[in-house]
């Protein structure tokens, strides 16, 4: 039987044995939550889900469904990479689902970042029963949900799409074998696992994508200034070898416009916000101070390379009082 929460006295996984324990208890736990049947898995690529597909893989092999969703909120060059690594190199009994016009056609004038949350977990449900129906046996639906996840939904500080259950028209139960972890843990069992170290020390990713970085009403234009500006940070962070050393780092596009100049002429456009953050269990995070040389640099390629954005701001805010992402 799968905990619902995480026992006070538990200890912190911190080593490989502590992490061999827990997939041991949570293989026979699953094959005895599963059987026979088959699960689905939302499959982004990110540390948590490839941890529980890890674990299904190991608990109940070729049963384990992988459905891997493009909702247009993904980062540059992900979904090539999840369909890389996972159906050719993991051999997962993957399924692609194009959706990126279903996605931004409903999220187009949706401002609220609570709506916007649930448009996006609503869309997934929708996607997953309608992969579902076209398979046969398949009563589960495992997800990636974490404790942090568990905490903030109960202290309602924000909704998660992957910490409630499903609508009653929906017959499936939930799968949920990292839900009692902190993030620091999950990556001590993928380590445990055999997972390569560029997914168990990859950056954590919101389970509503850029979507929640692309603050305010999601405009295509303005979800692709975020893609670009991000992968550029990514890419300079690994020259300057900042890659693995801090724990999470973004690039924000807020819904609002200054003006700037370009070639002796006025320009309005974004603002491009900057966020690098270090943590262990994300309850408190610290944010790192970047070299000034490297800020510089990215101004530079962010102004001149982004379409959209003529300033760059830096997010220097721990949590609390801010939260880790915007919305």
């Amino acid at each position: 039987m799968q905990l619902l929460n995480r026992p006070e006295n538990m200890t912190r996984i911190t080593t490989p044995a502590l992490a061999e324990a827990y997939i041991a208890e949570q293989i026979a736990a699953l094959q005895e939550q599963i059987g026979d049947k088959k699960v689905l898995l939302a499959l982004s690529g990110g540390v948590d889900s490839s941890v529980v597909a890890a674990l299904l893989i190991k608990a109940i092999g070729q049963n384990l469904v992988c459905v891997h969703v493009n909702h247009g909120l993904l980062r540059k060059g992900e979904p090539e990479q999840v369909i890389k690594v996972f159906r050719e190199e993991l051999g997962a009994n993957l399924i692609y689902v194009d959706a990126v016009d279903r996605f931004l056609d409903k999220l187009a004038g949706v401002e609220d970042p609570e709506t916007k949350r649930k448009i996006i977990g609503g869309e997934f449900i929708d996607v997953f029963a309608e992969e579902a129906r076209k398979l046969d046996n398949i009563e589960f639906l495992a997800q990636g949900t974490i404790w942090p996840d568990i905490l903030e939904s109960e202290a309602g500080i924000k909704a998660h799409h992957n910490a409630g259950g499903l609508p009653d028209d929906l017959k499936f139960e939930l799968v949920e074998p990292v839900r009692i972890l902190f993030k620091d843990e999950v990556r001590v069992v993928g380590k445990a696992l055999g997972l390569p170290d560029g997914m168990v020390y990859r950056q954590p990713f919101p389970g509503p994508g850029l979507g929640v970085r692309c603050v305010g009403a999601i405009t295509r234009d303005r979800l692709e200034a975020v893609r670009e500006s991000d992968a550029i940070l990514r890419e300079e962070f690994a020259k300057w070898g900042l890659e693995g050393k801090v724990w999470q780092y973004f690039t924000v596009v807020p819904d609002f416009r200054s003006t700037g100049i370009e070639d002796g002429k006025r320009t309005f456009r974004w603002p491009c916000v900057i966020r690098a953050i270090n943590t262990t269990d994300v309850m408190e995070v610290t944010t790192e101070h970047l070299p000034a040389e490297l800020i510089d640099h990215l101004v530079r390629r962010i102004t001149s390379e982004v379409a959209g954005i003529n300033r760059v701001l830096i997010d220097y805010t721990p949590k609390p009082p801010a939260t880790v992402e915007w919305e």
